[in-house]
Parts: structure tokens; sequence; C-alpha cells
């Protein structure tokens, strides 16, 4: 249990070093831009018809913080970012996390959902793919699997919308009904919500749903032909049982460690789906922020809050597999 204890503590402490090396990356990349914040938003202002002096840029970088030192800078940015706190959009001057609300949240439980649904399909489905000699079934699993991978996500939600504009005209775009859009949190809205995520949920688990499928498919293809599974057999144990508790629970081990590479994945095709379903959410935010206004510390505070998001499963994952993988358990005594 002690060692144990000092893995889980190994890895948080590697998560936080993740964290940090990350944090200092987006920021840099954030100063990298030409032109700074204060730069931006004058430029901008000028465009409205105000007149701007380089009195005004140098007023606004002292208000801005930006005449202090790089490193001071990033520290401060990083102190904000763990309590929550990214600043002000360079363009909106809006608070970043007043502006984001509840959208990072709702972009990371659409991909949470279609992570969910990807390895609900892809794990039990992949084992009986690879357990089962029934060619035809097989045949047709890999078509079907094929097709999701071939398939761009992009393509398959202009196909529904089109479908269900045709024959039910209904577009299917936006994640709330306009009486729920701009209402508190309550019940009916989150029930309101559920009704409309589906639809990015399964367009967005589509290619994920393929990809798992292979994969579990070719981990257990190579787990079932090994000795230790024919030693289990000639036990006397087979069926679901044999699957399960030895190749299965062996293959399994990559997948469950490979989580937030998926959830990265998934996020990256989720602004390109948000701009065709309509979404008011964080990828729209993201790809605003990045193609059209070029504000920087809107796209800076979704990263990170993304990359976050990712360091905490990939440390969820690797407990979750000391935990059910034997050999992993052994390294730890070592």
């Amino acid at each position: 249990m002690l060692n144990f204890a000092r893995f889980a503590a190994t890895r948080a402490a590697m998560a936080l070093v993740t964290l940090v090396i990350v944090s200092l990356v987006v920021f840099s990349l954030m100063e990298l831009v030409p032109g700074d914040c204060a730069e931006r938003y004058l430029a901008y202002k000028n465009t409205q018809g105000q007149a701007i002096t380089l009195a005004d840029i140098e007023a606004e970088r002292v208000r801005l913080g930006l005449d202090r030192p790089f490193l001071t800078r990033w520290a401060s940015w990083l102190g904000g970012a763990f309590q929550g706190d990214f600043g002000e959009s360079c363009i909106l001057r809006v608070d970043i996390a007043q502006l984001l609300g509840s959208k990072f949240w709702i972009s990371l439980g659409v991909c949470l959902g279609s992570l969910l649904l990807a390895y609900a399909i892809a794990i039990p489905v992949g084992i009986l793919s690879a357990a089962s000699r029934n060619a035809a079934l097989n045949n047709l699993l890999r078509v079907l699997s094929y097709l999701g991978l071939a398939l761009p996500n992009f393509l398959l939600a202009l196909m529904i919308m089109l479908f269900a504009t045709v024959y039910y005209g209904n577009t299917l775009t936006g994640l709330f009904s306009p009486e729920f859009k701009d209402a508190p949190w309550s019940w009916a809205k989150f029930v309101d919500l559920a009704k409309h995520a589906w639809l990015p949920v399964f367009i967005l688990g589509w290619s994920a749903t393929a990809f798992a499928l292979q994969t579990v498919r070719a981990l257990m293809s190579d787990e079932i032909g090994k000795l230790y599974v024919t030693a289990a057999s000639a036990r006397g144990i087979y069926g679901t049982r044999l699957l399960w508790r030895y190749p299965a629970r062996h293959a399994l081990g990559p997948i469950v460690n490979s989580l937030g590479f998926d959830l990265n994945r998934i996020f990256n095709e989720l602004p390109v789906v948000a701009l065709i379903l309509t979404l008011t959410e964080a990828g729209a935010l993201l790809l605003e922020a990045l193609a059209r206004s070029n504000d920087q510390q809107m796209a800076g505070a979704i990263i990170f809050l993304l990359t976050a998001s990712i360091v905490t499963l990939n440390f969820a994952t690797d407990v979750l597999l000391a935990a059910i993988d034997p050999r992993v358990r052994k390294s730890i005594l070592r």
C-alpha cells in the first residue's frame, strides 16, 4: 500500500510539472505573437474611429502589467490560472473566466461523452471480434471501422444536418432551445442540453469508436494467442470468463493509457464540428480567438484548461492501470 501511495504521489508530481511546463509554452506562444495585447486592442479601437497615440499604448501597457519582466508576468499568469483567473480578454476586455462561464465544461462534457460512447462500443465489440471466428461478422466490423476512419466528422455532421432539414425540417443545430439559451442552470436546462448534445457526442464519437475498435481488436488478437491464455483454457476456464480474466485484462492496459490522447484528438475535432452545428462553447470560442479576433489570451486560457483536463485524466488512468494490471503493480514494488 505504501508503494502504491508513493507511485500515485510520483505521478501527481509529474502531472504538476507537466502543467507548469505547458503553461510556460502557452504563455511564450502568447508573447511571440506580433504586437502585444495593448497594441492589438488599441489598433482595434483605431478601426472604430478612435484616434490612438503612442502615449495611450504605453499607458495601456502599464495598466496591463506588460512593462514587467517576462518571468514575472508568466508566474503571475500561472498563479491566476491555477485559481481559475486568466485575466481579461485582449480584444473584448471582459474577464475570461466570466466569458467562458460554463462553456468549457460543456465542451469537456461533450468530449468525455464522445470518449465514453466510443469505448463503450469499441471494447466489447473489439473483444468479440478478436475472439470470434465468424468471417462474415469480422468483415462487417472491419468495413464499419474503416468507414468510421475514412468519413470525416465534419462531413458526417453535414450529412445528418441535411437529412434532418430535408425530411424533418429541423437543422439540429445549437446546444439549447431558445428558451433555455440564456436561462440560469436548472434541471430542465440540463435535460434540454442532453436532448441537443447527443448529436455532437455521436459525431465526435464516430471516428473515435472506429479507431478504438481497431486498437482493441489488434491488442486482443495478439493476447489471445499467448501461452498463458492457452494454459488457462487447459485448466477449464473458457468463454467470457477466460476473455475478461486473462487476455482482456492485459490488452486493455494500453487502451486505458491512451484515454488522454483520445480526449485531445476529440477536442481537436470539436471546433470544426462546433462551427457546422453552430455550437456556442469553448471549441467555437477557440476557433474565434485563433482565426478571427487574434485573442491570444482567450486561446491560451482554453488550451491551458484543455491541457489540465488531459493531464488530470492521464494521472487518473495511470492510477487505474496500476490497480487493474498486475504487471504495473509489480513494477511499483521494485
